[in-house]
């Protein structure tokens, strides 16, 4: 991987290589754009295989947050931090203050959270060293755990893929299959359930399975199984690349809603789905929620403004359905034009972020 010219190619801003020999610290920070704000984007800590796996990781996050971001209307760029190590046994707390202190000497140009591998605990440590973190202990006036909100953000854009494919935004008798059932997609089958939706979930975990299969009347199947059940809706929620080449010919649901992250392989399948007819809610899209609780806490956490912006998601992904309509484009692409040409109205009037009194003044 040649990083300059990778960076030049998808315009990326900045690359940060975090070390402490100490602690064991070994991070990259990557600021991909930041012309709507500072860039937010969460703190991932995997097992990566060599430092190229690691940047070109975090080069890829930080692009998707972006989008993600701009997408859901924030004023806010994209920014994402990988850790290499196994988060069960090689964190320490020095680590996280070490990397506190890096985020800190970005002066606001990066704001990190919690995402795979991380806690909010660390999150805590974190924000000893530096006030560029949300996602934090309630008691410090954050928002708590973000699963419940990104699961009513997904449940929200389910509705509005429901009103165009079905003619009607109701889920009630609905099938809906879930790939799934972890902290965001259990909460997203109770708003489901409570609707009246018929659930078949699975997992590879056996107990989540048996949980949602108690509390929600819901029917069990194989993992392998999920993709070819009869059903409405198909709600990918664990995995990525999961809308492939051997997927795509089982699927006989009329609308793909889910929170997973990266759900088309490639964008080639975004294009096969749009073709047979299937509803696409675009991933970066559908499960915003969560961003947009921690986005909040910048402005001083307050739950009803927060929840009304993540139901806003169902506006918003109508628009976007309609944009791929009008254009006969997937919808995909249609998230890609409605983000890049919100960044584009801002290009000029405002360039790389940079944390000063007047930026913070029209920020908030």
């Amino acid at each position: 991987m040649e990083i300059m010219k990778y960076m030049e190619k998808y315009d990326y801003e900045q690359l940060v290589i975090c070390q402490d020999k100490e602690s064991g610290l070994k991070a990259f920070i990557a600021i991909h754009d930041t012309t709507l704000g500072p860039a937010l984007g969460g703190l991932r800590m995997w097992t990566y295989k060599s430092e190229e796996a690691a940047i070109e990781d975090a080069l890829r996050l930080a692009k998707g947050m972006t989008y993600k971001n701009a997408a859901a209307g924030l004023n806010l760029g994209g920014g994402k931090t990988v850790i290499m190590g196994d988060p069960r046994k090689d964190k320490n707390e020095a680590m996280f203050r070490a990397l506190g202190r890096f985020i800190q000497g970005l002066n606001g140009r990066y704001i990190t959270a919690e995402d795979v591998g991380t806690t909010v605990e660390d999150m805590d440590v974190i924000h000893q060293e530096t006030n560029y973190v949300t996602g934090i202990s309630p008691a410090f006036g954050s928002s708590g755990n973000p699963s419940p909100v990104t699961a009513y953000g997904v449940y929200k854009g389910m509705k509005a893929a429901a009103k165009v494919a079905f003619g009607t935004d109701s889920l009630e008798g609905k099938k809906v299959a879930v790939q799934g059932v972890g902290h965001v997609a259990y909460i997203l089958c109770e708003l489901l359930h409570k609707e009246g939706a018929k659930l078949i979930v699975t997992d590879i975990n056996k107990d989540s399975v048996s949980r949602a299969v108690e509390a929600f009347n819901a029917t069990a199947v194989d993992p392998d199984d999920i993709y070819g059940v009869d059903c409405d809706v198909f709600a990918p929620c664990a995995l990525g690349a999961i809308i492939n080449d051997e997927t795509i010919p089982q699927l006989k649901a009329k609308v793909i809603a889910g929170s997973a992250n990266n759900q088309l392989k490639e964008e080639r399948h975004g294009d096969i789905v749009h073709e047979k007819g299937i509803i696409y809610a675009p991933d970066y899209v559908i499960n915003a929620g969560g961003v947009i609780n921690v986005a909040d806490e910048l402005l001083g956490y307050n739950r009803d403004r927060a929840m009304k912006k993540v139901e806003g998601l169902y506006d918003k992904l109508l628009e976007i359905f309609a944009i791929a309509e009008r254009e006969n484009v997937p919808t995909y692409i249609a998230a890609d034009r409605l983000a890049e040409g919100r960044i584009a109205q801002l290009k000029q009037s405002r360039s790389t972020f940079l944390q000063n009194e007047k930026h913070l003044l029209s920020y908030r």
